[in-house]
Order: C-alpha cells, then structure tokens, then sequence
C-alpha cells in the first residue's frame, strides 16, 4: 500500500477517546502481521492501549493458522490491531461482540458466521482473529480485523470473496476504519463490563448459519439454532440440542455454505 495514503489518525483518535481514552494510533507501511507485533509489544512488557494499522500485511493471519495477505492500496484492504488491557469476567464471545460491533457500524446487510467471520451473500468479507497474552497479573488483549475493500482475486478459493466497495461503492480503507473505530472500543468496553449477553439479541439477528445443516468437525451434523448468553454456538443434533464453542470445534456449512 502506497505511503501516500492518508489516514485520519486525529479523527479516530477524537473518535474513540470517549470510550478508550489515551489510544495510540500507529500506522505503519509494512508489516509481518498487526496481531504479531502487538503480540511481541506485549510480550516485552508494553501493555499500552493501541491501533496498529498495518498499510500492507506479509504474514497476516487467520483462524486456526491461515494466511491473509493484505493488497496493495487504500481500496484493497484494510488490516488493523487493536491491543489493550482487558479483564471481562468471562472472555468467552468476545469475537462474537466484535463482529457484531462492526457489522451494525458498516452495512445492515451482512451477516455474521459463527465465530470469526463476517459474510455478505454467504461470501466471507471480513475475519477476526483474537489473542491474548499474559504478562504477570495483567492480561492484554489483541483484536486483529481483516477486511476485504475491493475485489480479492479467489484463485483456489472453493467460494469467490465478498468485498466492502460491492455493499459501499467508492469506500476505501481509511474511511472504513474512520467507521468502524469508535462502535468497536464502545463493543469492546462493553464487553469487559458485561460479557457477551449484551450482544446475544443483535447477533443472531445477523447470523447467517441459523437454520441451516450444519457439519461440524467431527462429522456430526445438526441444525443452526443461533447463540447462547455466552456465545456458543447451539446445533440441535440427532442426541438433541448441542452446545458448541470455538475452542473445541470448528464449523462448516454444508452444501457449500
């Protein structure tokens, strides 16, 4: 991504104060992964609440391990860490929330894919990925967001990506995040006072599994049947209503989906 693109980094930081006063707001022109460099700040002791735009990602990273890449230019794609300290007294759903959170800030027509991606016409736009890291008593959270601003080739993809300019046409990177920033620190605030049952109602709403087949990892097979108050998923199986979270199992919808 071009070093001439312009971020509003006083604007977001304006933005966000009310909810997360003292972010920093970084943007960096290249990067292994903004989830890694927080990870390694962490790691040495630099717990400081922060935005880490990454303009362009060789190593970014997605659930279980895969690889995103982020493009070249402001309409290509957008790749932020949010890091802070954080202590919820039950982490479970948090990236629940943080779709949610992002989702209602974009466009009413996406959904959600439980537990880490975002969907527009059951094509993924958008991955979260979450980790955390420990450093005596305190806990520091990293919030890592990838979201696709224009076309994404989908070369040996079983399903072609959705990208952000087909629901906001002319939208690019900065004005996304400018969007996006503040509605994500007041979901991540609120989550840390109140847990995911705040956020339970919205995203099943969004769900874009709910009443479909689904298989899950182990070769069961059920029916979506939304979100519980901390965030499992329930699949209503052949042995009755499961409770499903991401710790233990991954999912996939059948039939392509």
């Amino acid at each position: 991504m071009s070093s001439a693109v312009s971020w509003p980094v006083a604007q977001i930081r304006r933005a966000v104060e009310p909810a997360l006063p003292g972010l920093a707001v970084e943007v960096l022109a290249q990067i292994d992964s903004s989830n890694s460099e927080l990870m390694r700040r962490a790691r040495d002791g630099r717990m400081d609440p922060v935005l880490l735009i990454a303009q362009r990602q060789t190593a970014g990273r997605g659930r279980m391990g895969r690889q995103w890449v982020s493009g070249d230019g402001a309409t290509s794609s957008l790749a932020f860490s949010v890091g802070l300290p954080l202590s919820p007294s039950d982490w479970s759903g948090l990236s629940l929330a943080v779709g949610l959170g992002i989702v209602q800030s974009l466009h009413p027509d996406l959904r959600l894919k439980w537990p880490n991606d975002i969907w527009w016409h059951e094509r993924k736009l958008a991955g979260i990925l979450i980790e955390t890291a420990s450093v005596g008593a305190a806990r520091y959270a990293v919030v890592g967001v990838g979201i696709n601003i224009g076309m994404r080739d989908g070369t040996g993809l079983a399903t072609p990506p959705a990208w952000l300019q087909e629901l906001l046409p002319g939208i690019d990177a900065p004005a996304a995040l400018l969007r996006m920033a503040a509605p994500l620190m007041r979901t991540i605030k609120t989550f840390e006072m109140h847990g995911f049952a705040p956020f339970r109602d919205g995203f099943n709403e969004r769900d874009a599994l709910h009443g479909l087949e689904i298989a899950l990892s182990d070769g069961t097979f059920g029916i979506a049947q939304g979100v519980d108050d901390s965030g499992a998923l329930q699949v209503r199986t052949a042995v009755g209503l499961t409770r499903i979270t991401s710790s233990e199992i991954s999912v996939r919808a059948r039939h392509g989906r």
